[in-house]
């Protein structure tokens, strides 16, 4: 092996005379190198070297192809640092001593080698590779959201006012929850053999198609239905159809929020800039419970003010406008961020694309897509930070919701302090939003998702510890028991945020739409799970077992999330080199 290279590699890195911001490398000098004698092995790479430097602009020139050349004794690296040594052909350098350092010398053909400082690598960290496309892509996000959670409240609210039965709106909540089970895989398979403007199009006009549908349909009932028993609504047309579109609808709403939260936003924000990306995941959150708080009060006050039907119309007229203006926002986010959105993931397949869309096939499809989605799935080097979200969905008990509303209006306690206690958890879930960007910031994604996960344990372990000391009846323990699973909210949607990130860092490009779709597959698997036990332990007498189950789950999560990082691999170690937790471990 020719160590001359290697000696000028080692004196550039070890010598102190260069300044400590930038270093020069003089001489005009030719490399020859010798071709690598296996396949595949022609690349030239700097394998393992110190990060957070680079160098730029080295011109090589392999035309000459040379034998080997053998010395004896080799310069000596610095600790730490291993870079490939190439072999030099006798004819280009004479033997006359020269020196790195002397610029005049001999002419520079070498640009400057630029070492970021701290400061500027913070800079750039913070900083998104596209901020024109994030905001654009942040205004789509908040008007398609704004309409959808108007929608997600209309149909149930309308539902109830048709009929004072839960069972119309648990039906059709099954068969969504269904749907996302069996369509998330294909879809997100689709999406990933598909250009990503033309299917965020046709998504959006499915979104609104089953839309339109599920509005008429509920309208007809509205006018035509009088007194009908609960068995004469499930079984009429009308509900046969507003289950099949609602089923649609949701899964076209959750393939748009994958595509966009999973994929859009790591592109335009950037994989290599971490602070950057948890920033942006924290502003779609933000927009997240803001469009589910505003849709909800909108309908309620537009309920208030006028006749249902006029509500749905007005509802109607809202997604026919979103459509074009949607469209037209896509469109501007891929133009801004420099076409960054026609980046190819994986080669287009037509007939992989056409054989997904037959119906012929759907069955054959759909169980073909959940096997390959999840031998994908569980490959993935992030698994662990996947799986702790999912655990996290069993956790139905000690969160806002249905089942926290009924234990506590079973209790005889007063509505207000009902609705205090959900407005609460709504305002730590957007609190968290701000925490979890500045928790990133300060110890890196790997630290901050575990401290989310074990302060929301710990304080649903409190709240579990209060409750089955059989006291919430009275006022502390009450605000105790309230306080702490208000509190614990900071924690989930701090994980919610980090972990999103976690995935999106680990998860390629080619693949981000198939391991998201299954990801919120399994996801609805889990909710489906704990809905089936809320059904059979139905009494409030059983609800402390639920309690159990959901801390049980969250417990678990935070150990398994521990403990993937005190096991890292060294695939895990070189996904998240940059993390503080690795470089720590490193030194």
């Amino acid at each position: 092996m020719g160590m001359l290279a290697a000696a000028a590699a080692s004196a550039l890195l070890a010598s102190p005379q260069a300044p400590a911001g930038r270093r020069r490398v003089s001489g005009a000098w030719t490399l020859r190198l010798r071709p690598a004698a296996s396949p595949g092995a022609g690349t030239l790479r700097l394998h393992n070297f110190v990060p957070k430097c680079y160098i730029a602009n080295i011109e090589v020139d392999v035309s000459t192809v040379s034998k080997e050349e053998d010395f004896d004794d080799p310069p000596s690296l610095p600790p730490g640092c291993s870079i490939p040594v190439v072999n030099l052909h006798g004819d280009v350098l004479d033997s006359s001593p020269f020196s790195l350092y002397d610029r005049a010398s001999c002419p520079s053909d070498f640009e400057e080698l630029p070492v970021l400082s701290e400061g500027e690598q913070h800079t750039l960290a913070s900083t998104p590779a596209h901020p024109a496309g994030l905001y654009a892509l942040y205004a789509s996000y908040l008007f398609g959201n704004l309409v959808e959670q108007l929608w997600n409240f209309a149909w149930p609210a309308a539902l109830a006012i048709l009929h004072p039965s839960l069972l119309p709106v648990a039906i059709v909540g099954f068969f969504t929850k269904l749907s996302v089970f069996i369509g998330a895989p294909i879809v997100g398979k689709l999406m990933d053999h598909f250009p990503r403007i033309p299917m965020y199009t046709a998504l959006n006009a499915v979104q609104v198609a089953t839309q339109l549908i599920s509005a008429a349909t509920v309208i007809y009932a509205l006018k035509n239905l009088r007194h009908a028993s609960t068995t004469d609504v499930v079984l009429r047309p009308w509900f046969i159809a507003l289950v099949a579109a609602g089923a649609i609808e949701r899964l076209a709403g959750l393939a748009l929020g994958v595509s966009m939260e999973r994929n859009w936003v790591v592109l335009l924000a950037g994989t290599n800039r971490p602070v950057a990306l948890a920033q942006a995941n924290a502003v779609l959150n933000r927009l997240d419970l803001i469009c589910e708080t505003v849709g909800a009060s909108v309908f309620g006050l537009l309920l208030s003010k006028y006749h249902p039907v006029t509500c749905l119309k007005i509802a109607c007229g809202l997604m026919i406008c979103s459509f074009p203006v949607l469209v037209m926002l896509g469109q501007l986010i891929n133009r801004v961020s420099c076409h960054a959105l026609d980046s190819s993931r994986t080669t287009t397949d037509e007939s992989i694309c056409i054989d997904l869309l037959d119906v012929r096939k759907l069955v054959q499809n759909s169980l073909s897509a959940i096997k390959h989605g999840w031998n994908e799935y569980k490959q993935q080097t992030v698994l662990p930070a996947s799986a702790a979200t999912v655990f996290l969905n069993f956790n139905v008990a000690l969160a806002p919701g249905a089942i926290m509303t009924a234990l506590l209006m079973h209790r005889g306690i007063s509505p207000s302090i009902v609705g205090a206690f959900s407005g609460l958890c709504s305002v730590m879930g957007l609190v968290a939003t701000f925490i979890s960007s500045s928790l990133v910031q300060r110890v890196g994604i790997l630290k901050a998702g575990a401290a989310g996960l074990i302060f929301q344990a710990s304080l649903l372990s409190v709240a579990l510890t209060v409750y089955w000391a059989g006291s919430i009846s009275q006022r502390t323990p009450l605000l105790i028991f309230l306080a702490s699973i208000a509190l614990s909210r900071l924690g989930h949607m701090s994980y919610d945020v980090v972990g999103t990130q976690i995935v999106q860092t680990g998860v390629p490009a080619s693949k981000a739409n198939l391991i998201g779709g299954m990801e919120v597959s399994i996801a609805s698997l889990a909710e489906l799970v704990m809905l089936a036990m809320a059904i059979i332990a139905n009494d409030a007498s059983h609800f402390g077992f639920l309690a159990i189950l959901s801390v049980s789950s969250v417990a678990g999560a935070a150990w398994m999330f521990c403990r993937w990082l005190t096991n890292p691999t060294d695939e895990q170690r070189e996904l998240f080199m940059f993390d503080p937790l690795y470089q720590v471990k490193a030194i």
